[in-house]
C-alpha cells in the first residue's frame, strides 16, 4: 500500500489516493452561512491539486450551533445553491467531495448565531443551559437532514464532527456530562449522541453516499481507553466509511511523563491495530512533507489528512507523490505567497491573527 494507490470504501465513489484535506476552519463564507467566491475557490484549487477528497470546513447544522462568523452553513435551503455550485465545481476537478457537519454546543458564538447558547449540560457561567432530551433527539435530526441536504446538493458524503469539545464531543466528556437520561452516564449512554446521529445519517442517504466521523483521542474529557473501545465500536458499527482521527502531531506520544511511558508509545498505534471491518482508518496531525504522509501509511494509517501542508500548498499530493524527500515551505510565509495558492485575504487574516508565526509582516 501506498499514498498513491486508489482508495475504495463500503460506500461510494473510490478516492483516486490517499490525501484527503482537513476541514479547515477559514471564516470565508458570507454572515448568513452561503459559500462565498473565496471559499469556492480555496477548496476547488485543493481538489485540482490532487487531493482524494476535498473536505469543506465544519458547516453548522443548526444556527444555534454557528460556532464563529463566516462559518458554512448546511442548515437550510437557502444554502443549497452555493452547496451545489460547490459539490459541481469539486467534482468536475476531479476530486471526490465531503462536507464536515459541525454543531458547537457550549462552543457556540450565541453572538453570531442569534440563538441561545445549549450544551449537553449547564453551564451558567457561560451563559449555557442544557439541552432537554426532546432537543437533543431534535439536534441528532438536524446533523441528519443536513446530511440529506448535502446529498441534494450533489456531495459524495459528510464527515460528523465529533472532535474538538464540540456538541457531539461535549456528549463524550466523561468530566462534564451529567445528565440522567439516556444520553449520559456511562460511555454507552455519552456516546448515544453520535451513534444516533451516523445511524440517522446512513439510513436517510443513498447506498453511494459515504458516511464518516472525526474523533479526538485525547483531551476534551476524553479518556484514552474509552477512545480506543469507542473506536473499535464505531468501526464494527457499519455506520461509517471512513473515520479520521485528529492527534495534532501524527507522531504524538501517549500522554503523561517520560518516566510513566515507554518513549515509543505513540497514540497512533493505539488504534491502527483495531480490526476496520472494511472501514478506512485516517490521521491527521503535523504532515508537512512526503516522508510524514508516508511514515502514516507504513504505521498502519490508510489515508493522512493534510491542514498547514494544503494551506502553503494547493497542490501538496501532487508533489508529494511527485517526489518522496519533498516538504512543505517553513512558516511564516508571505501573504502573496497565500494569496497565489488561493487562500483569501479574510483565510489569510485568520491565519495571521490565529498564529503568530504563520503569516510574515
Amino acid at each position: 500500500m501506498n499514498l498513491a494507490d486508489p482508495l475504495t470504501l463500503p460506500h461510494g465513489p473510490t478516492w483516486p489516493n490517499r490525501f484527503a484535506l482537513a476541514p479547515l476552519t477559514n471564516k470565508q463564507s458570507s454572515l448568513d452561512g452561503t459559500l462565498s467566491d473565496d471559499e469556492l475557490r480555496w477548496l476547488v484549487a485543493r481538489a485540482e491539486g490532487g487531493f482524494g477528497l476535498t473536505m469543506t470546513c465544519a458547516a453548522y447544522v443548526a444556527r444555534a450551533g454557528n460556532a464563529w462568523p463566516g462559518q458554512l452553513g448546511v442548515s437550510s435551503d437557502d444554502h443549497l445553491p452555493g452547496l451545489t455550485r460547490l459539490a459541481d465545481a469539486i467534482r468536475a476537478a476531479g476530486g471526490v467531495s465531503s462536507v464536515q457537519l459541525h454543531h458547537g454546543g457550549l462552543r457556540a458564538d450565541a453572538a453570531v448565531s442569534g440563538e441561545p447558547l445549549v450544551a449537553p449540560w449547564d453551564d451558567p457561567a457561560k451563559g449555557a443551559r442544557a439541552l432537554t432530551t426532546a432537543e437533543v433527539r431534535r439536534a441528532v435530526d438536524d446533523f441528519v437532514a443536513a446530511a440529506v441536504r448535502s446529498e441534494r446538493a450533489g456531495f459524495d458524503g459528510v464527515q460528523v464532527h465529533g472532535a474538538h469539545g464540540y456538541l457531539a464531543a461535549q456528549f463524550l466528556d466523561a468530566r462534564k456530562n451529567d445528565r440522567t437520561d439516556d444520553y449520559g452516564g456511562d460511555l454507552t449512554g455519552r456516546s448515544r449522541f453520535l451513534r444516533e446521529v451516523l445511524r440517522g445519517i446512513r439510513e436517510s442517504t443513498g447506498a453511494d453516499f459515504q458516511t464518516a466521523v472525526r474523533l479526538s483521542p485525547e483531551r476534551f474529557g476524553t479518556d484514552l481507553d474509552e477512545a480506543v473501545s469507542l473506536t473499535a465500536d464505531v468501526l464494527a458499527s457499519g455506520l461509517v466509511d471512513h473515520l479520521d482521527l485528529s492527534l495534532w502531531d501524527v507522531r504524538k506520544p501517549v500522554h503523561g511523563t517520560a518516566a510513566e511511558r515507554p518513549e515509543d508509545d505513540l497514540l497512533i498505534d493505539r488504534f491502527t491495530g483495531l480490526e476496520r471491518h472494511g472501514v478506512r482508518l485516517g490521521v491527521a496531525g503535523k504532515v508537512l512533507s512526503a516522508a510524514d504522509a508516508a511514515w502514516c501509511v507504513e504505521r498502519g494509517a490508510d489515508f493522512v489528512t493534510v491542514g498547514t501542508g494544503a494551506i502553503l500548498h494547493h497542490d501538496f499530493p501532487r508533489r508529494a507523490l511527485a517526489d518522496p524527500t519533498w516538504s512543505s515551505l517553513p512558516q511564516p510565509v508571505t501573504r502573496a505567497h497565500l494569496e497565489a495558492e488561493s487562500v483569501g485575504p479574510v483565510f489569510v487574516d485568520y491565519l495571521a491573527t490565529q498564529w503568530d508565526d504563520f503569516v510574515s509582516a
